[in-house]
Formats: C-alpha cells, structure tokens, sequence
C-alpha cells in the first residue's frame, strides 16, 4: 500500500510529468528532438477491471476497454501520451494532445513545443482540425477519405504505430488492471520516460 501511496503522490505532484520532461531536456541538449514532423495515433487496449476512462469498446465485440493516445516526433518519440475510454474518438484527442506538448529547453534560444508538420491517419480527418493546427503554425498531414487507403500507415505516420508497440510490451500497458485513471495515466507516463531515455543511451 506504501508504494501505491507514493505513486499516487507522485503523480499528483507531476513527478512522472517532470521525469518526462527532464529526459526530453536531455535529448533537447543533444539536438536529439526532430521537431520537423509528429505523428499522432491511438490504440485500445483491454480493461476488465474498468474503472474511470474505459469504455465499450466498438471494434472488441464491446468489451471494456481504454485507449492510449500518443504523439510522437519524426523518429517516434513519444512527446505526449494520454488515456481515454475505448469508445472515445481519436479525433477528439487530437487538441489536447498538441496543446499538451511540453516546452522543451535545452539548447539556445526559445524552447520548442510545436512540430512544424502533425502526421495522422483518416480518423483526425476534418477541416476544423486542419484550421486548428494551420492557426498555430503547424501543417496538417493527414490521410483523406478516399485519397490513401487505411492499409498503408504512410511514409512517416508508421513510427507511432512502433512506439504504440512498444508502449504495450510493458505489461502493466498491455491489458490494464487499474480502476483509477491516474494510476494508469502513471505508468504510461514511466513507460514513455523509459522510451525516451533509450534515445537518450543511443544518441546522447
């Protein structure tokens, strides 16, 4: 029970944000960060337990489910992860996940929190996120109906279907046990730190 407490504390105070953020400032110093492309996806994965931000989930015969919402820059590290019911829309992430990057340092200058293009599959389609994202500098790359087919992840948009996969190699990711949201939202938050700092033994 002590490490559920202190996991909980933690994560009330922004330890795990903080943790994230602090193994960005390092790769940022490194010049590690590609800024020039993000991509955005999500994936569902099982909650039997349920709890808070789980779901019916339409494409599991509508079992309980939550889904991982990621952004990621143009090699795939994940920048920002939420959750959500797994009968949540992506596109109603989409917001919410862009306004969520942090402002990383560590190289001179302003920090940086805007990729300069989103790349997003057919479900983040819309005219009102295209002019969202154009409002704020960034080009919309995302599939059209009818244009690509849902096949092909595209040229760039596959690395965050990668980091998708490795976010559920962690078990505590692959099927989710926790009632509370905020416990859960923890470990995905450990999960990405611990990505990230892959990056950071690889390249930094």
């Amino acid at each position: 029970m002590t490490c559920w407490r202190r996991l909980q504390e933690w994560m009330q105070t922004g330890v795990w944000q903080r943790v994230h953020e602090a193994v960005l400032g390092r790769l940022r110093e490194h010049d590690q960060i590609m800024w020039d492309r993000a991509s955005v996806d999500a994936a569902s994965v099982p909650a039997p337990a349920g709890g808070e931000h789980t779901g019916r989930n339409p494409t599991d015969r509508g079992k309980l489910g939550c889904k991982h919402h990621l952004l990621v820059d143009q090699r795939g590290l994940p920048l920002v992860a939420q959750i959500a019911g797994a009968q949540v829309h992506d596109s109603r992430l989409l917001i919410p996940l862009v306004e969520s990057i942090p402002a990383v340092k560590g190289l001179s200058g302003r920090a940086r929190k805007r990729p300069g293009k989103l790349h997003g599959d057919r479900a983040y389609a819309s005219r009102a996120h295209r002019a969202w994202l154009r409002q704020r500098g960034i080009s919309a790359r995302i599939a059209r109906y009818g244009v690509e087919s849902r096949e092909r992840p595209g040229r760039w948009r596959w690395v965050v279907e990668r980091t998708l996969g490795w976010l559920h190699r962690f078990r505590r990711l692959r099927i989710r046990h926790e009632r509370r949201a905020d416990i859960h939202q923890a470990f995905l938050s450990l999960a990405c730190s611990l990505i990230c700092w892959r990056y950071v033994e690889r390249f930094c």
